[in-house]
Formats: C-alpha cells, structure tokens, sequence
C-alpha cells in the first residue's frame, strides 16, 4: 500500500512509537543497567518524556474518548468522517486533527474486512428531485435468520433526500403486500408521482399497475440487468445491510423488525449524509425543498 511521503520503500524498518521507545528504555534501564538518561538517549526518548505519565493524554482527552467510544459502540461500521460529522451534530467543538488523534490512539483506524465490491459500473445520470414525493425508489432484499429461515425485506425511499419511507419484513413478501406498503404510505400523506423498479414478479403484477394507476402514480421500470439506473435505492441497501443485516446475528423477525425500526428513525433523523451536506434527510428536506443536487453518496 501506499506509505507516508519519505517512506516509499516497503523494505524501510517503521518508527519507533513513543510507547514503544519508553518501554524499550524501561528495558534498558532495568535489565541492561542504564542510566535513564543513558537509556532515553539509546531509543531517541526524551527526558520529558519519560518522567511524564502515559495516561496522560488519555486523562486531557477523556471526553473525546467518551464520545468516540460512544459513537463506535453504536455504529461500529462508520468512518472517522462520518463520526466526526455526528460529533458536530452533536455540539462538541472539537477540532478534526484532535478527533483523529485520539480516534489512532484507540486503534480505530485499523483496516475493517470488507466483501470485494462488483467492477465499477458506467455511470448514468439519474433524475435528481427537486421536492419530496415526486420519484421513489423501491427493491427488495433477501437474508437469512440464525437457524436459518430466509427472510425478505420491502425497501422504500424518498430519491429527493434518501428518507427511509419504509422497510417491510417477511418470509414473504408477495405483490398484494406491496400494495398494502405503499396504501399505509398513502394513509400517512405520503404518495409518489413516480415509483421507480426493477423488473421483479412483485412489480409486474397487474395489481401494482391498478394500484398506481387509480393513484395516479407513474410506474416506472428500469432496464432488465441494469441496477445503476436504480442507483438511489441500491446504495441505500447496502448501507442497510452494513449497518443492519451484516452486523447481527437475528434469531427471529421481530428481531429484525424492531432493530431495524431503530436504524430507520436514526437514519431518517440523525444519520449524517454526505450527499446531503451532512444533515440527516429529514433536516435536508426541511431547509432544502426546492433546490436538489443530490450525490451518491450515504
């Protein structure tokens, strides 16, 4: 991998941290005989640094550790970026290269093991709303429970600020269920000029096409084997999977539904975005309605 500028070499030996230079001097000191000041001088430690308590930094940063520590206790899949925007939602006044500090410190900048992503596809310009409720976007997803049930999820959202409208969860999930999602949006105020899907079963069937057209609801299909053209919503499920279905081990729909009843309100309400500015959608959509340059981006 690509090292620090003056480090292009992969044969060079790494630095010396300074943890690691006092105990290496504590070494010297205490099996070798030094002097402290003979054994400082050894490893490259200074004197000062030495005499001064390892705990320190962790004591005048103890508040940005509580809250790092809070933040990665709860969304163990974020960045540092996206925990630092969260830090700043949150009011802490911080600034970034203190944050990334103690966020090294504590070893969490360490590689995650991630799935290998597909080749990079062409890139085509989607319909970028300019209000709430003019294009939705909806597909479905599949998982499995601990003991092994399969289960499928009904995902909607708001193309124009990414919200989470809704997530059904069953072991199936068959056209007359998607009618009943989208009637309970309806019932909530909440209805679609366009509804933008794939070329599933559930979406050819002629009692979604009556259900959209008594609503007057533009119904409208993506190419067969082209998911980018439904980009929004394929990027929101795989946030969805990171942040959710990756990382528990569920042993029963419920389970499913109520952890995922969390995620959604946090998404919705407090999660930041990067291509909404970092604001959360439903803070985007309240300062924003009428002017959309969405990104593609969660």
């Amino acid at each position: 991998g690509a090292g620090k500028p003056g480090h292009e070499g992969s044969d060079r030996k790494k630095a010396l941290t300074p943890p690691e230079k006092r105990e290496a001097a504590e070494y010297l000191v205490e099996q070798h005989g030094l002097s402290i000041g003979r054994g400082c001088d050894c490893v490259g430690l200074s004197r000062a640094a030495w005499y001064q308590s390892p705990l320190d930094w962790q004591e005048k940063d103890a508040d940005v550790i509580d809250a790092l520590n809070a933040l990665v206790e709860a969304h163990p899949r974020w960045g540092f970026w996206k925990y630092r925007a969260r830090l700043r939602t949150q009011g802490y006044s911080w600034n970034h290269k203190r944050i990334y500090r103690v966020y090294c410190a504590l070893g969490l900048n360490q590689p995650r093991r991630t799935k290998r992503r597909l080749p990079e596809r062409v890139r085509e310009p989607l319909f970028a709303p300019e209000r709430p409720d003019q294009v939705w976007s909806a597909d479905f997803m599949s998982d499995t429970l601990y003991h092994g049930t399969r289960f499928r999820t009904f995902n909607i959202i708001d193309d124009f600020n990414r919200e989470a409208l809704a997530i059904e969860i069953d072991t199936s999930l068959r056209a007359p269920r998607v009618v009943r999602v989208l009637e309970r949006l309806k019932e909530q105020g909440r209805i679609p000029d366009v509804l933008r899907v794939d070329n599933g079963p559930e979406f050819l069937s002629e009692c979604l096409s009556q259900w959209c057209r008594d609503n007057g609801v533009l119904l409208q299909y993506i190419q067969p084997g082209k998911p980018n053209q439904n980009a929004y919503i394929e990027r929101f499920n795989r946030t969805y999977r990171n942040e959710v279905l990756n990382l528990y081990l569920f042993r029963s729909l419920d389970e499913v539904r109520e952890i995922t009843g969390h995620w959604m309100m946090e998404y919705n309400d407090q999660r930041p975005h990067d291509a909404l500015g970092k604001l959360p959608p439903t803070v985007y959509a309240e300062r924003n309605a009428g002017n959309s340059t969405l990104e593609l981006s969660t």
